[in-house]
This record gives structure tokens, sequence and C-alpha cells, in this order.
């Protein structure tokens, strides 16, 4: 079997949630109206976005136990595929706002919260570079990562909820349901959401590969 079978899984998954997205037809819904389209790109995004930085999390607690350069390239890999990913969630968000809620930031609590989250995982990216030595850097980058991943929890999952908020599924606001997700977008949503967690995996899995042919070369010059 041939063992690259996930990849074009993917690519079908993401050509078919694209293709899908923009041209089945969606009901008609109060507000949200033609933009609920956006459902197939911003939420698979966030999903992939989740998913790396759990991996990138893993991987961390893994390099700790083991020192194995191999698991912190993979966590630092992970975390910068899941930041990508972040940025496009927050980007296709913001659009959605434009046209559902009057403007692209609103304040509204998720918004806030995921901004601050992505700014925790900007400044891991940033510590690793202020580091030079490569165990040092790996130790306490792997430490700080692991603290990082519950704070996101906390922001995305439990703050939002805890306040009233315009974003699905948080403060009382319905989500994944009738009010906001209709049964006629189900059958490209959730193709969707795997097939850009599998892209994500794919990108992450390049880039690994590719840090690790530098690291090689960088030890034979």
């Amino acid at each position: 079997m041939n063992k690259n079978w996930w990849k074009i899984l993917a690519t079908v998954l993401v050509l078919y949630s694209i293709i899908a997205g923009f041209l089945f037809h969606v009901p008609a819904k109060p507000i949200l109206n033609e933009t609920i389209r956006n459902i197939h790109f911003h939420v698979p995004m966030w999903f992939a976005m989740i998913v790396m930085l759990t991996v990138s999390f893993i991987y961390s607690i893994r390099y700790l136990n083991s020192s194995n350069e191999n698991h912190d390239l993979m966590a630092v890999e992970s975390a910068n595929v899941g930041i990508i990913f972040g940025i496009l969630g927050l980007v296709t968000g913001a659009v959605w706002a434009k046209y559902t809620w009057g403007e692209a930031w609103s304040n509204d609590p998720k918004q806030n919260s995921a901004a601050i989250a992505l700014l925790v995982y900007l400044a891991y990216l940033v510590l690793r570079n202020s580091l030079e030595e490569e165990q040092k850097r790996g130790r306490i980058s792997a430490v700080y990562n692991i603290f990082a991943f519950p704070i996101m929890v906390v922001l995305l999952f439990i703050l939002p909820r805890m306040t009233d908020s315009l974003h699905p599924g948080n403060g009382g606001n319905p989500g994944f349901n009738t009010k906001d997700m209709a049964p006629e977008l189900r059958p490209v949503f959730y193709p969707a959401v795997l097939g850009w967690i599998l892209i994500s995996t794919w990108i992450t899995t390049i880039r690994y590969r590719i840090r690790k042919v530098e690291n090689r070369q960088n030890l034979i010059n």
C-alpha cells in the first residue's frame, strides 16, 4: 500500500472542501447568510492549529525525557505550523466578523483570547531564537512550551465561556447546532476538518525533514 496515501487523501479533502464550500447550496440563515460558507475554512484551520500545538506539547515532554534532538525539532516545527494556522484562523475569523458583526475586530472575548494565545506561542519562538547553546535552548523552550499549552487551552476554551460572547459556542451562544450549523453543511465541514489537519501534518513533516538536513549539513561544515 502506498505510504503516501494520507497525503493524497489530504489533497482530495481540501480540494473538495474548497470547491464544495463555495459551490454547494447553503440554507438561508439570519445575519449569517452566505458568510456561513466560511465555517469550512475558519473552523478547520483552528482545529489544525490545536492539533499541531498538541503535537508540539507532546514532543516537548518527550524531549525532556529523552534529550533526543529530533523530538525538539518536531516540537518547534509543530509549533511553527500551528502558529501559521492560528494566524489563518484569526484572518478568516476577522473577515467573517466584518460581515456578520459589523467590524473585523470587535474585542469579542474569543477574538482577544485567541490573539493572546498566539502571542504566547510567538514568545516561544522568540525565546528559542534568543538562546544559542543547543541543549539549553531545547530544554528551556520545552519547559516554556509545556506551560504555554494549558494557557492556550484556558484562553480558547475556558475564559470565553465565562462571559458574554458573540462567538458561537461561548457565553451561552450556541455552536455546531441547527442555529448556526445546518445539516447541509456537515458533509463539507467534517471532511474539511480532517483535510486541513492532514495538510498541517504534511507541512510539519516537510519542515521537520528540512531542519534535519540543515542540521546534518551544519555538522559537516
